[in-house]
């Protein structure tokens, strides 16, 4: 039996833990929070988005960042194996539109709860209120090796906050990212890694709103559009095209389509503004909106331009477009010259925002960036620098669009931790 120390409370140390105690090892976990999977719990505005119920490929074509180094980790845990989990621990699923999976009470709660039962159930040691602040990391010279030889490090255990060493035979470093630093997220777990001489990566917010130049964005506070497509680019090279819903904030953009195209883009953003263009009819060519336009000009052919567009566009955003339209609000819509109606529909297609900036990391879902893939075997998750250290989670350089693919990859690699841990040598 091994003695296996886990750092962090979240999803990817907790199925660390449960693998690997269910494989008979002694397990230990550390969470400096006063409770578990406190970042968990706000996941899918609390309902926690699990997984996406799709086959392998579709989760790495999810993947954003380094996925060919999730292969085995998808393939050993997958979505399905994912999904049977926790029904296996008295979690019934629901999936919802896109494929998203979540507990079928919408409460994120079940999962952290029946994830602690399980660890109980599976004899998990749970330590709370305890914060790691280092690894015991030694220099052993290979056996039979002369003096000249080469040593190389082998994790021993963790240095716990009150000075306190806990040795072990195994240790893995699942303490996240930095985004949303109220649930604990401080980058002490970065620190650990490059302090035994990993590299980690630089780190930007992703998943994320995007802070918008053009202040008539910031008055449409709280306006969602749907089923809108938007193109990013730099220049006219195009970065990012997506389908879905956005939402205007107090300070730019958000919503679904948005967050997962702030993972595409935020690295560019150092290197200056970017174009968002909107298309608020997708679904119509330029020729089929101007029918469309001509047709509900004819029905209000007496009304002023500003009160013939509620068919056409949310009541909120029909005063900003006719100001960025030039067109006086009101003329009436038979006297509007061709040209003004076709510039009007060709601003609907082709609606200007100036990104600035991205959101920082405290509006951030998750982190991009991390520990070096390059430095930890995929097959097993052990680190290829330092002998019985593991990574697992948001900690290492992946990250993924929306939908409960970030989820996936701390189920994924934090199952094959713990069961990597727990092979015999």
């Amino acid at each position: 039996m091994k003695k296996i120390v886990i750092i962090g409370g979240g999803p990817a140390g907790m199925m660390a833990a449960i693998t690997a105690a269910k494989a008979g090892q002694k397990v230990m976990l550390y969470e400096q929070n006063e409770k578990l999977g406190k970042k968990l719990f706000i996941t899918g505005k609390g309902r926690c988005n699990v997984t996406n119920d799709c086959d392998c490929e579709e989760l790495l074509s999810n993947v954003i960042t380094n996925s060919k180094f999730l292969y085995s980790a998808f393939y050993d845990f997958n979505a399905q194996s994912c999904m049977d989990f926790f029904e296996q621990i008295g979690v019934r699923l629901k999936v919802e539109r896109g494929n998203r999976v979540f507990p079928q009470s919408d409460h994120s709660s079940d999962i952290i709860r029946a994830l602690e039962y399980e660890m109980r159930r599976v004899g998990v040691e749970v330590v709370l209120n305890t914060a790691v602040k280092d690894l015991l990391v030694d220099f052993i010279a290979e056996e039979g090796a002369d003096e000249k030889a080469m040593e190389y490090p082998v994790c021993k255990g963790v240095v716990l906050s009150d000075g306190k060493r806990v040795m072990a035979d195994k240790v893995l470093l699942a303490t996240g990212g930095i985004s949303y630093p109220l649930t604990g997220a401080n980058g002490t777990g970065l620190q650990m890694a490059q302090e035994s001489g990993h590299k980690v990566t630089d780190l930007y917010p992703a998943l994320v709103p995007l802070c918008i130049e053009e202040t008539w964005c910031h008055e449409l506070m709280g306006l969602s559009l749907r089923n809108v497509s938007l193109k990013i680019q730099k220049e006219k090279k195009t970065l990012y095209e997506g389908f879905g819903e956005m939402l205007f904030t107090h300070f730019g953009v958000s919503g679904p389509l948005i967050l997962s195209a702030s993972s595409k883009i935020v690295k560019k953003l150092e290197k200056g503004k970017l174009v968002l263009m909107i298309d608020l009819k997708p679904a119509l060519s330029q020729q089929q909106l101007d029918k469309r336009i001509l047709r509900d000009f004819e029905q209000a052919h007496n009304k002023q331009f500003k009160n013939a567009l509620s068919d056409l566009l949310p009541s909120r955003l029909i005063p900003v477009m006719i100001e960025l339209s030039g067109v006086s609000p009101e003329k009436k819509v038979n006297e509007l010259t061709k040209a003004e109606r076709l510039a009007f529909g060709n601003l609907l297609k082709h609606l200007p925002l100036t990104i600035y900036k991205a959101g920082d990391f405290k509006d951030a879902i998750i982190t991009q960036g991390g520990i070096s893939v390059k430095e930890i075997n995929p097959s097993t998750m052990e680190s290829k620098k330092v002998k019985n250290l593991f990574f697992a989670g948001e900690c290492i350089d992946v990250d993924a669009l929306t939908g409960g693919f970030n989820l996936q990859i701390a189920w994924s690699t934090g199952y094959l931790a713990g069961l990597s841990m727990s092979r015999e040598e």
